[in-house]
């Protein structure tokens, strides 16, 4: 479980193998062995004993600013891997293989897309005509993207405009699967514009901070990216992977909506967007929390599909240094 800390002031202490949660008068104790990560998205407390129980259970502390977005973390130092896969992503990286590695995430996410609007077009028979038009779109891109070749030094533009003639088609698809009341003009960010907006956002940051402890584990640098140029202090492979699962915040989000679970009470108005509150923090970490632990079919096994991100992450690291099959140093 991720234990998520949304109210200002909350203290978190050690007790034994526990960790106390106290929110003014109540206390909450919580076995370390069932914590994955602490989320902290608002002003809270930790002693330095429950620090070391992180550390010694191998739980990643997470600090998420008002957008979702991770900002700071406290983890273990010791290297998830062996150095041969950092070795490994630099090489690739300039290489056919590189640019092969990075149109498959990208065309992961395309696949995805289209998964998730068919699988609305069934539901919702009177969008049947755009929604028809616009995966007919989505599917033209793609086969435009898996027509590329070359190295990534030469096919990056390209394959950004793709990314950015997709996403345009994609969000106006999904906007018709929004109540009237709650469509958004576009995509917004830091801050969003509209509720939708928001709630995506905090979800896709949730994501961020579960791929980035993936490549941790795995072995990968996260600064090292394909598709997303390196840039300082920018986690560029993060920014790849990401591309993968972003769908599982756009799905979750979306039944939000269609539940009837979003309410104005959920945001707080800043002077030029919106910010997610605790109680809307509180709905949208139950829901996304439940998607992510469902289990699933996936290569072969029945697995958490949060874990199919280790997962993944784990395989490729493998693939670059001849060891699929096997487990990292």
């Amino acid at each position: 479980m991720d234990l998520v800390l949304t109210t200002f002031g909350t203290y978190l202490h050690r007790q034994g193998e526990m960790f106390l949660v106290k929110v003014k008068e109540q206390k909450q104790e919580v076995s370390a062995r069932k914590v994955r990560s602490i989320l902290i998205t608002t002003g809270a407390s930790l002693s330095t004993d429950a620090i070391q129980l992180a550390i010694e259970k191998n739980i990643d502390i997470l600090f998420l600013d008002a957008v979702g977005q991770p900002y700071g973390r406290v983890w273990h130092g010791r290297p998830g891997s062996t150095t041969a896969i950092r070795r490994a992503q630099l090489r690739l990286a300039d290489t056919p293989e590189g640019l092969e590695l990075a149109l498959g995430w990208v065309l992961r996410k395309l696949d995805n897309q289209i998964d998730f609007l068919s699988r609305a077009r069934q539901r919702r028979t009177r969008l049947s005509a755009p929604l028809t038009e616009a995966i007919g779109a989505l599917a033209a891109q793609r086969e435009a993207l898996a027509r590329l070749d070359g190295t990534l030094d030469e096919r990056r533009d390209s394959i950004l405009g793709h990314e950015g003639q997709s996403g345009r088609l994609y969000w106006e698809a999904v906007n018709l699967l929004l109540p009237e009341t709650h469509r958004f003009a576009a995509r917004s960010r830091n801050p969003a514009k509209d509720a939708f907006n928001c709630l995506l956002n905090y979800a896709y940051g949730v994501l961020y901070g579960t791929v980035e402890r993936a490549c941790i584990l795995a072995g990968l640098d996260p600064y090292v990216g394909f598709v997303h140029t390196d840039h300082y202090q920018k986690k560029s492979l993060v920014f790849d992977l990401i591309e993968c699962y972003r769908i599982w915040a756009d799905e979750t989000v979306v039944g939000l909506f269609a539940a009837r679970q979003v309410k104005q009470t959920q945001f707080d108005a800043l002077h030029n967007g919106l910010t997610l509150n605790k109680e809307g923090k509180a709905v949208l970490m139950e829901r996304f929390g439940a998607y992510l632990d469902e289990a699933i079919h996936y290569r072969n096994r029945s697995i958490k599909r949060r874990d199919t991100v280790q997962l993944d992450c784990h395989r490729m690291a493998n693939e670059w240094i001849g060891r699929l099959g096997h487990e990292d140093d």
